[in-house]
């Protein structure tokens, strides 16, 4: 049985399941969690997250409409073969929602578009030279 490294942030005003299912969608696109592996079962997974099994239930029931996750009755939760194509546009649209979010955030703000543009430059720059540092890609 695998340990899935998600983190809670009890202190956000983002929900729970929605926490969960972002994190761990983000883990079975980047291919952590590969194809077949067996996920805990919905009581194990709330137990290890401190969370209702109706939490996790509603994250695996969202995961697998998407195509992410199979469950077979009796056997449990797989990871679903995802295909290339597939695995780049999930890529994608995660990257545009959280893009879409950060640009509405800097409206709000009344950010300018040169000044979101320099701090967008700027956190990619950072974050990708830190990962170049630590041995990343």
């Amino acid at each position: 049985m695998m340990w899935i490294p998600i983190q809670i942030n009890e202190n956000s005003a983002e929900p729970l399941y929605h926490q969960i299912e972002t994190q761990l969608r983000s883990l079975i696109i980047s291919g952590a969690i590969t194809e077949g592996t067996l996920l805990p079962s919905i009581r194990e997974f709330a137990g290890d997250l401190k969370c209702s099994v109706i939490t996790v239930r509603r994250v695996y029931q969202d995961l697998e409409n998407e195509g992410l996750l199979r469950t077979r009755q009796g056997t449990g939760t797989f990871v679903s073969h995802i295909g290339t194509g597939a695995m780049e546009d999930y890529k994608q649209e995660t990257v545009r929602k959280a893009l879409e979010s950060a640009v509405e955030a800097g409206l709000s703000v009344h950010c300018s578009e040169e000044e979101l543009t320099r701090l967008f430059t700027e956190i990619v720059k950072n974050k990708y030279g830190k990962q170049a540092e630590r041995g990343g890609s």
